[in-house]
């Protein structure tokens, strides 16, 4: 089972376990993680599950795809190279430890 550590605005760190092939905003909505709002339940229709990867893990989850780039300028917050949208994280063993920073507001 995936780790994946959340790092909200403030710098307070959240480690929980992920199911593999969920993606990493379901996992962040069953386990209660503050900051990430998922207005569309994952349907790449909003950016209120904009994440930060952290700069370790970039090449491992890659890069947005065009829709999903298009979505983030909908972002709330600054949109930076590690923006994605954690709907279109899907957790693998090969995860298993990803960051990723929240931002200070989806909204």
């Amino acid at each position: 089972m995936p780790r994946l550590t959340f790092i909200a605005s403030q710098g307070t760190p959240r480690t929980v376990d992920a199911r593999s092939g969920d993606s990493a905003m379901q996992t962040a909505l069953a386990h209660g993680i503050d900051g990430i709002t998922a207005e569309c339940g994952g349907a790449m229709a909003c950016a209120t599950c904009h994440v930060y990867v952290a700069d370790e893990w970039t090449d491992r989850v890659g890069p947005s795809g065009e829709m999903e780039a298009d979505m983030l300028e909908f972002a709330a917050c600054e949109v930076t190279p590690t923006s994605r949208l954690s709907c279109q994280i899907k957790m693998t063993e090969a995860l298993d430890g990803l960051v990723l920073y929240l931002p200070e507001t989806q909204v």
